[in-house]
Parts: structure tokens; C-alpha cells; sequence
């Protein structure tokens, strides 16, 4: 499986600009001829104009539909990173996963929302993981303050995922965290972890970390970017993680019975 990340840089509350460039760097990540592409957090609004809820995709219409096109026209299958989801009076952080028909295969809620920012007042937590398969490997989703919850990541590797995306909005002044956590889990886990960052600087001053990159089972950096708009492509190797998990047998060795 060849994988593709798009670290956009996104325009603060200007969803059409962001289609445009979310439709230019499709257009370039393709020539690379990526089995699945994967897009930032929030890539439609930035992270985030208020009030929320009037800013927000309803029903994530407009965002499905633009995706599931790309989807279909480049026969790609996509991770769509999340955007403001308004539906049924609340506003979701959603995550869209699209095959390369362009048939929607998944969706995902952002179940942690980070406090700090006032993200769980401005939304609604999602409720369950999800995980799913493309192209016949089995995938799981994250997004961004996820992964600071090693508990959660750990029951979504015991659904025996190969692959963790992780679309993300994380600032630079935390970029060590980005880069620590999102290793330790691909780590500790055994499966790989494509993380995908927002990149530069907003109109309002929001400074993203980028640094996207595609991480394999034993935590190391098969391509990694820099802050700058940028593609990363990688193709996965299918046996090293079954030789990992061979090799240093975490999930036999535990002991689910104390913890």
C-alpha cells in the first residue's frame, strides 16, 4: 500500500480557498500514484472560526461530496482528515473515509476534544471507534488529541489494525509532543501510524507544527516533513509488521488480567 499525506496549509474560515488547494495538491500527490491519500485536520475551516456552528459543513455535504469526487475521478482511496460536522443540532469533528468508487466506507467522531482550546464546549464528542479496511488491509482512525490517550490507541491495535491515521491541527509550540507521541504509539502498538499535519501559519496567527510524517512499527520516520506545505508518500511494507510482532511478542506477553 502506497500512502500520500497532503500538509496543507489551510486559510483561516475560507472553505472555498481550501478546496482549491485541496484540489492542486490531489492533483500533484497523484502523479506518485498513491493507493490512499490523507488530509490534515479541520483542512476546510482551520482550527477554528467562531461561532462554530455557523461555519460548519451540514451534514458534511459539501465536504463528502468534494471528496468522494476525488475519490472516484482519481480512483483513490481517501483519508479525508476531519471538518466541522453539524448535524442533528451539534457540531462533530468528523472524520469521512472514501474508497476508491468514491463510496463513503467510514466515518469517525473525534472522541477527545482538547479543553484547553475550548474544543469540548464548541463541540460534541464522538462515541465509539471506528476501523475499516482499504484496498483489504484493516485501518483504523484518530484524530489529533487521540493520541494522548494511550488507551484508547491500544484498543483499536487490539481490533488488530495494521495501519493508525492520524489526521491532526498541532501547534508548533508542541511540536516535541507531536513528534514523541506519535511514535511511542506506533511503538508500543506495532502497526503504522500516518500522521498528518496542518502546515504554516493562519491568518490568525495559529502556528502549525507540520511535520507530518509515516511512521513504521518500530517508531522510525520512513518520510517526515517540515513545516511547509509538502506530500509525503511511502509504501508500506506488509510483512515487517508480522516480523515485529514475531520478533518481540507484546501482545502475547500481556497480562490483561492486573490491568
Amino acid at each position: 500500500m502506497k500512502i500520500s499525506i497532503l500538509q496543507m496549509p489551510v486559510a483561516f474560515a475560507r472553505p472555498d480557498d481550501n478546496i482549491k488547494t485541496l484540489r492542486r495538491m490531489v492533483a500533484e500527490a497523484m502523479r506518485a500514484e498513491p493507493d490512499v491519500l490523507v488530509l490534515p485536520e479541520l483542512w476546510r475551516l482551520g482550527f477554528y472560526p467562531q461561532p462554530i456552528a455557523v461555519h460548519a459543513d451540514l451534514d458534511g455535504q459539501q465536504s463528502r461530496t468534494v471528496l468522494a469526487e476525488l475519490a472516484r475521478t482519481n480512483g483513490v482511496n481517501i483519508v479525508g482528515g476531519t471538518v466541522a460536522n453539524r448535524r442533528e443540532g451539534k457540531v462533530y469533528n468528523t472524520c469521512y473515509v472514501f474508497d476508491r468508487t468514491g463510496t463513503e466506507v467510514a466515518s469517525y467522531d473525534k472522541t477527545h476534544l482538547f479543553s484547553p482550546s475550548g474544543e469540548s464546549k464548541d463541540f460534541a464528542a464522538g462515541r465509539e471507534m471506528v476501523t475499516f479496511r482499504l484496498d483489504g488491509v484493516r485501518c483504523g482512525v484518530a484524530v489529533c488529541y487521540d493520541v494522548r490517550f494511550p488507551e484508547f490507541i491500544r484498543k483499536l491495535a487490539l481490533e488488530d489494525i495494521a495501519v493508525l491515521f492520524l489526521p491532526a491541527a498541532w501547534p508548533a509550540s508542541r511540536l516535541s509532543h507531536w513528534q514523541i507521541l506519535t511514535r511511542a504509539r506506533a511503538i508500543e502498538n506495532q502497526f503504522y501510524v500516518i500522521a498528518a499535519n496542518e502546515a504554516g501559519t493562519d491568518e490568525q496567527g495559529n502556528h502549525l507544527a507540520g511535520h507530518s510524517a509515516i511512521l513504521d512499527p518500530w517508531g522510525e520516520a520512513i518520510v517526515e516533513a517540515g513545516e511547509s506545505e509538502a506530500i509525503l508518500t511511502a509504501r508500506l511494507r506488509p510483512g515487517l509488521r508480522r516480523h515485529i510482532r514475531e520478533t518481540i511478542n507484546v501482545f502475547a506477553d500481556r497480562r490483561p488480567e492486573l490491568y
